[in-house]
């Protein structure tokens, strides 16, 4: 009997994954709980082991495709046996299929006028408007992208009305203030209809377009539907926002926008401040308000004057939005300008010569770039850099890593020193612990510090949840267990969030110290670096000078500077060297 492998469950807020690599191949032989696919998602890559023992009969999602959680990737049977069909079939809604009139809301004094001017239509079949049958289309959504997400934009339609798709080919790209995602279509046909125009932001759940058997026809109601409908809404003085008609919703038609790019504001209408206020994307939002721009300032070039993610980058890269006047009480009055006033980085063209190597982007180097962007235009940074003498540490160290081993079986290094004078650091300086929310500073409760690891792919940051509640080979013992399954993809999303202070180590290469950038939504980030022998200067009791040899190593605190102050980074280095040179350690 075959068994389906799916997308497994990586983590509560994960909802989709990435086939990365198959390791194996259609005919092998895989045992039960034997790797078979390598994914990713946004937090880990991963390995999936097989359910079941059998013959790989049938891969349904090659490598690159992304589907969500419990989407059957693979059929692992016994040799000869057939792969079930596990195409399913075009969701289908459980709506009966109505006439005009049948769906007239219940009386009211603007809904009955509203059903009047519609009613006739149904009298007559001939001119009911043509709804697309149930059973021959499927509706697009816009997805749920994560826990927190409520809304999306369309940012690009990959289809045009009457073209063909695939089933799980991308339909339309989506911008959340999270991440930018391909939406793939839910069943193979026509497109039917776009519901919802590139640079429209709609609720999770609302139906973007409809996709069915090549010549339906959608939903879309006659003008001479929507012209009734409008005629009554002028005739009784009110906004009538919608009225459903068969199975979708007729709506108002927008207030036409002039070309000043002001909006009407009459019949309740938005105006295009309005609109730049409430109807840009989440993302475009969301970097107004981490740079405290009221985006009505900005001129947008999107959709009904909506400010676009170019515009609002481009009118930071201006240096508009630090203008002194834009700091005074109340604001500076409206900036309209024009896609072409302000002046954007055009990247050089590079191309492939003969002899390079061109390989796409994985999962996690788009991740890690994004992020790392993101990080940059967010935080104001600034380093500062420490030498810290570890002989003390390297002293303990050496006398008791031959009884670790032995008693714990693995390796004691100087990153759990260093774990626990952060922890110590942090306790008495809470705000290279916090993050930023608005105007609000919050101090995170726990201590839970991320830590660098790289990867032949990439860098992940495994977190040592409530590192200040660890001993010195509890932490140990964390760090390495988290180091070895992340360089095996066996982490969990969850091990893999939730920092609120990281540690970067490129001393194990024998970096001397870097300036590392800052792991959102965190305020700092430190950077140990080689710790070797030098000579140093040292002062004996007596007060006579000396040269010894000492193990040593730089640290460098990189710091948001908006929260942090560089006495705060220095107070917290300072620290941080005394409990390293002079503790008394124990395991």
């Amino acid at each position: 009997m075959s068994v389906d492998i799916v997308m497994p469950q990586m983590g509560e807020s994960i909802t989709e994954g990435t086939v990365s690599k198959w390791l194996k191949a259609v005919g092998e032989r895989i045992e039960k709980d034997e790797a078979i696919l390598e994914i990713s998602t946004d937090k880990v890559d991963a390995e999936v082991p097989s359910p079941g023992a059998g013959i790989l009969l049938e891969i349904r999602h090659q490598e690159g495709e992304t589907v969500e959680v419990g989407t059957v990737v693979a059929v692992v049977g016994e040799e000869g046996e057939q792969a079930a069909n596990g195409n399913q079939p075009s969701a289908v809604s459980s709506q009966p299929e109505v006439t005009p009139a049948a769906v007239v809301p219940e009386p009211e004094p603007v809904e009955e006028k509203v059903a009047a001017a519609v009613a006739p239509n149904s009298q007559n079949p001939t001119n009911a408007p043509n709804s697309t049958n149930s059973s021959n289309s499927t509706e697009i959504v816009m997805p749920q992208m994560g826990e927190s997400i409520t809304e999306g934009t369309v940012s690009k339609w990959l289809k045009a009305v009457g073209d063909k798709v695939e089933k799980d080919e991308a339909l339309l790209e989506i911008s959340t203030d999270k991440v930018d995602a391909e939406v793939p279509s839910t069943a193979g046909g026509t497109l039917l209809e776009i519901k919802v125009q590139e640079g429209e932001t709609v609720e999770v759940g609302t139906v973007v377009a409809l996709v069915g058997a090549e010549g339906g026809v959608s939903s879309q109601p006659q003008p001479a539907q929507k012209a009734a409908v409008e005629t009554t809404a002028a005739a009784t003085g009110s906004d009538v926002p919608s009225v459903e008609i068969a199975k979708e919703e007729v709506m108002a038609m927008p207030a036409s926008v002039p070309s000043n790019g002001q909006a009407s504001p009459s019949n309740g209408q938005m105006t295009a401040e309005e609109l730049r206020r409430t109807k840009s994307s989440p993302l475009v939002r969301n970097i107004a308000k981490e740079h405290g721009i009221d985006i009505s300032r900005i001129g947008g070039s999107g959709m009904s004057g909506r400010v676009t993610k170019t515009d609002i980058m481009s009118f930071i890269e201006s240096g508009a939005a630090l203008r002194p006047q834009d700091l005074l009480k109340g604001g500076a009055p409206a900036i309209n300008l024009p896609a072409t006033a302000v002046s954007t980085y055009v990247p050089a063209q590079t191309t492939a010569a003969a002899g390079d190597r061109t390989e796409k982007m994985s999962v996690m180097r788009k991740k890690i770039a994004e992020h790392m962007t993101f990080s940059k235009q967010t935080s104001a940074h600034v380093t500062s850099v420490y030498e810290f003498d570890m002989s003390n540490v390297a002293k303990f160290r050496d006398k008791n890593k031959a009884e670790f081993q032995a008693r714990y079986g693995t390796k004691l290094t100087y990153m759990p020193f260093i774990f626990q004078a952060v922890s110590n650091a942090i306790r008495k300086f809470p705000v290279v612990n916090a993050q930023v929310s608005g105007e609000n500073i919050i101090f995170k409760g726990d201590i839970n510090l991320g830590m660098a690891v790289a990867l032949d792919w990439g860098l992940i940051v495994p977190v040592i949840k409530k590192a200040d509640t660890l001993s010195l080979s509890g932490l140990a013992l964390a760090a390495n267990d988290l180091a070895d399954r992340a360089r095996t993809k066996k982490l969990n999303p969850d091990e893999a969030s939730g920092g609120t202070f990281t540690i970067t180590n490129p001393g194990v290469f024998g970096g001397l110290f870097g300036t590392p950038i800052i792991n959102q939504p965190q305020v700092a980030i430190l950077c140990v670096g080689t710790i070797e022998k030098r000579a140093k200067v040292l002062t004996s009791p007596e007060g006579d000078d000396y040269i010894a040899i000492r193990q040593m190593a730089y640290f460098a605190l990189t710091y948001d500077h908006r929260i942090v102050d560089g006495a705060d980074a220095e107070r917290f280095l300072a620290f941080m060297k005394e409990f390293l040179e002079t503790s008394q350690f124990g395991l």
